[in-house]
Formats: structure tokens, C-alpha cells, sequence
């Protein structure tokens, strides 16, 4: 879905909870990446689980591109301010599904930033292309 092995998203809307600092990187909100991809994430709750959408802008299928569901998890903010995290994207146009894990990080500026590293799986109809599979 997304040609690169670093991703590279960038809050598009700060939303801070009240009564958090500046220094505290929160996933919740709209993030867009370097590529034009776009995901916006739900409230994390007590247990680190979130929900939320993504809309990639990079795909290798010809089908029409939709908004697809994205489930994760991350660390308990609690205890680290620039937590780390995972989710899962099920593709709603493909047979494919895309995992995420990476961090939040706060930059020089202030700014919150994520940085991910994915795998592709694509669906295959035999084992003898499994090989080709993952990206």
C-alpha cells in the first residue's frame, strides 16, 4: 500500500486532552503522512486500545481506494511520555492487511511525530507463491 519502509506521519490536528503537557506525545486525532496518506485515531482508552480509520493515497490495485478500519494498541501514556504502538489496517478494497508499529515521538519544535515501520501481507491462492506475499 505504501512504498516506503519508513512512514513518516505528521499531526495534522493537535488535540490535546486537557490537563496534558506540551512534552506528551498523544496518538489520538489526524494524522497525514509525507505520501498524502491519512488516518485519524480514536480515544486510547484505560487499557491502550484504539480504533480509527485509514485512507492510504499509494496502492498497487487498480480498484477504487477506500476508507479502511485500523485497530491497536499502545503503551499506557502513564508511564512514558513519547509511548510506542502498533495497529492493524484491513484493506476494504483488497485481500490484503497492513500492521503498523512504531513511535510517538515530540521533535524539536514541539511537534508530535510517528514514526512506523509496516509489513504488507497480500492474499495468495497457493503456497508456492507465499514468497511473494509480504512486503
Amino acid at each position: 500500500m505504501v512504498p516506503t519502509t519508513s512512514l513518516l506521519l505528521l499531526l495534522g490536528l493537535a488535540l490535546l486532552a486537557p490537563g496534558l503537557s506540551a512534552e506528551q506525545c498523544v496518538l489520538t486525532g489526524r494524522w497525514i503522512n509525507d505520501l498524502g496518506s491519512n488516518m485519524t485515531i480514536g480515544a486510547v482508552n484505560s487499557n491502550g486500545e484504539f480504533t480509527g480509520t485509514y485512507h492510504t493515497a499509494v496502492t498497487a490495485t487498480t480498484k477504487e481506494i477506500k476508507v479502511s478500519p485500523l485497530r491497536g494498541n499502545q503503551h499506557s501514556v502513564n508511564q512514558k511520555s513519547q509511548p510506542t504502538f502498533g495497529f492493524t489496517v484491513k484493506w476494504s478494497f483488497s485481500d490484503s492487511t497492513t500492521v503498523f508499529t512504531g513511535q510517538c515521538f515530540m521533535d524539536e519544535h514541539g511537534q508530535e511525530v510517528l514514526k512506523t515501520m509496516w509489513l504488507l501481507r497480500s492474499h495468495e491462492d497457493s503456497i508456492g507463491d507465499d514468497w511473494k506475499a509480504t512486503r
